[in-house]
């Protein structure tokens, strides 16, 4: 069988599920572009792919059209909004994905972009190489109201890590987990309430054409002014030119965010002239924890779908 990776850097931080597959007797074909694929290049691929472990490329009806051979894909990661999960059914494909495996990852990014956006962490680096010495003030996480804006794994991770700052927190989420919020010590509430009530926003929720640009200016106006907003969901949840405009104004008091509407983002863009924007390049789940045991999760998917067996974590 002939695996495809469009993940990136397979090879380097990957090696337990290479070899299971290699051991398998698969032929791999690895992403060498340390980005993903675009159209182009996978057209010109596809045509004698067996199976794909996925990363963030785009995935539909012209891809599989193409794509004769395919059986199976399984996702690095937990978001599969990059697959047209419909028109991989339609062909016949199985997709799976890798649920709950990076979630404490993409907690500690949270949490380490609400501490840089706190204490203007990158701000004061680049005064200080500037020869200044800026005296700001801050506030201490004990004395802020963080809201989570869905509350699946991650954001529980997120809770268990800042609960023994001794912080109020709240979430929102469509299907409530009550035992888990008790548990650690989350107020269940409203999005309006979240949205009115915090000192901090993080983004936890799916894309999904509901949740398309659900920050915008109209629920901007609804929050604290000041707030602080943390995005390691992702890039489609967050209007950016609303965002861009609340900075402006000094409704939002900062924005931290991991994924964007656009990747590779256009640092052209207007949120870029403000010294409280912080951007990572989409690497919450970047630990070599998490690419080790996704890396075998989805090589044994696969080889499930190859031996006609039932894969984990099947969604198609």
């Amino acid at each position: 069988m002939k695996i495809l990776v469009t993940a990136t850097n397979y090879s380097k931080y990957c090696q337990a599920g290479k070899k299971i597959l290699e051991d398998a007797g698969c032929e791999i074909l690895e992403n060498p572009h340390g980005r993903p694929y675009t159209y182009k290049e996978l057209k010109d691929i596809v045509k004698d792919i067996d199976g794909v472990v996925v990363g963030v490329d785009t995935w539909n009806e012209d891809i599989f059209c193409l794509a004769p051979k395919l059986k199976a894909m399984a996702r690095f990661g937990v978001g599969v909004d990059n697959i047209d999960l419909k028109a991989a059914e339609g062909h016949g494909i199985v997709v799976c994905n890798s649920p709950g495996i990076n979630s404490s990852a993409v907690a500690e990014q949270a949490i380490a972009l609400m501490f840089a956006l706190m204490r203007r962490v990158p701000e004061m680096d680049r005064a200080v190489r500037r020869g200044e010495w800026p005296r700001p003030m801050f506030h201490e996480l004990r004395s802020c109201k963080i809201g989570f804006l869905g509350f699946g794994a991650i954001a529980k991770n997120v809770a268990l890590r800042l609960k023994g700052f001794g912080t109020e927190m709240s979430a929102y989420d469509k299907y409530p987990d009550q035992e888990e919020a008790d548990r650690l010590g989350v107020r269940m509430a409203s999005m309006e309430d979240v949205l009115r009530d915090s000192d901090i926003i993080s983004l936890h929720l799916p894309a999904s054409k509901e949740t398309e640009h659900l920050i915008c200016r109209k629920t901007i106006s609804l929050m604290k002014d000041g707030v602080l907003i943390v995005n390691t969901a992702r890039g489609s949840i967050v209007k950016e030119a609303d965002v861009a405009e609340g900075l402006k104004s000094g409704k939002i008091g900062g924005f931290g965010t991991d994924v964007f509407e656009q990747e590779p983002v256009d640092t052209k863009g207007k949120l870029f002239g403000f010294d409280n924007y912080i951007a990572t390049p989409h690497v919450s789940a970047e630990t070599y924890e998490n690419c080790e045991t996704t890396s075998i999760v989805t090589a044994k998917a696969l080889l499930s779908v190859f031996e006609g067996k039932e894969p984990e974590n099947r969604l198609v």
